[in-house]
């Protein structure tokens, strides 16, 4: 079977390695010229389906709960398994709460514990919620590493092409996110910083809660840090916003004040696609199936949903076999 995987982001990826290991011949085609710049380059990599429970609906527990053993088994020494830890104000104690009401696969954790878990936050916060079962990566060195494994097993990469003009395959996989022509589709803003300083340390991500800007660190290599959260109804890919700005930094230096000397090293911003119920999609049109609406959880929910579109694809193809070989019988019969 010969497959053309429309779009490199990290739903093209994952379904590219879905096909490739059950033997199919797969091609890769993006608009761009390299690998990266999508919303993917500026997710925030983290794999928490239990703290996004909160927010979102039992599905993205059900699917995303696998998708750490998935990234390590396609790109070894990608994920660090160090958990998530949720803190808040003393004031704040209350969002805390309502936090651990909506989610699940949590213990409570102490100001000693907390700082046991993050020395540098030591004093700062009484309480908190850890969620030992969470994991986290770069998404951008994770993107590359599966380039490299799919390079590796004879995935064919063609960037700056369309892939519509592109033809002999048997079926399209279209990951092509808001560039998809599907009238569903709406474009969810997100933004981020990277910030640098040698100032403080981290070994997980760590969200703060706050009752106006919730806000999440996760660190990187190098004295990186990714901060984000934002999430803006809009389909506009423009530099982040000085409201975004403000907001995002000072939540960073209430969560440490260390954040305010850092470096601003980096600002980006992408633009989800997300569906009405903010849920991804698998669906066949002929010979395309395609992947979208991962909205804000791409790298938690893509290997779970380039495996159903896979499934998807080989039975199909099974059943025709089947009619065919019973037709096949039929006739000489």
């Amino acid at each position: 079977m010969r497959v053309l995987v429309q779009g490199a982001g990290i739903a093209g990826l994952t379904a590219a390695f879905e096909f490739a290991i059950r033997g199919a011949a797969v091609t890769v085609a993006e608009t761009r010229h390299a690998l990266g710049g999508n919303a993917s380059w500026f997710a925030g990599g983290m794999l928490a389906p239990w703290c996004e429970r909160e927010s979102a609906e039992q599905p993205v527990l059900d699917l995303g709960r696998d998708a750490a053993d998935w990234w390590d088994t396609a790109t070894p020494g990608q994920v660090t398994r160090a958990g998530t830890l949720v803190v808040a104000a003393p004031r704040d104690a209350g969002e805390l709460d309502r936090f651990a009401s909506r989610t699940s696969g949590h213990r409570r954790v102490d100001e000693d514990e907390i700082t046991l878990l993050e020395p540098d936050l030591a004093g700062r916060f009484r309480r908190g919620l850890l969620f030992p079962g969470e994991a986290h990566l770069d998404p951008r060195q994770a993107m590359a590493a599966l380039h490299d494994k799919l390079a590796a097993m004879g995935v064919e990469f063609r960037f700056g092409t369309d892939a519509r003009h592109l033809s002999g395959f048997d079926r399209r996989i279209d990951c092509t996110g808001m560039a998809a022509e599907d009238d569903g589709l709406r474009g969810v803003r997100g933004e981020m910083l990277i910030l640098r300083t040698l100032d403080i340390s981290l070994s997980r991500p760590v969200r703060l809660l706050h009752p106006r800007f919730p806000l999440y660190v996760v660190p990187r290599a190098d004295h990186r840090f990714m901060i984000g959260a934002t999430m803006i109804e809009s389909q506009s890919a423009g530099p982040v916003t000085a409201r975004s700005m403000m907001e995002l930094l000072g939540t960073a230096y209430a969560l440490h004040p260390a954040f305010g000397e850092a470096e601003i090293a980096e600002t980006g911003v992408g633009v989800r696609p997300a569906f009405p119920d903010n849920l991804p999609r698998v669906e066949a049109s002929g010979d395309t199936v395609s992947i979208n609406g991962l909205y804000r959880h791409g790298f938690l929910l893509a290997p779970a949903m380039a495996r159903q579109a896979a499934d998807l694809v080989f039975s199909q193809d099974r059943t025709r076999e089947v009619a065919h070989e019973t037709d096949r019988q039929r006739r000489s019969a």
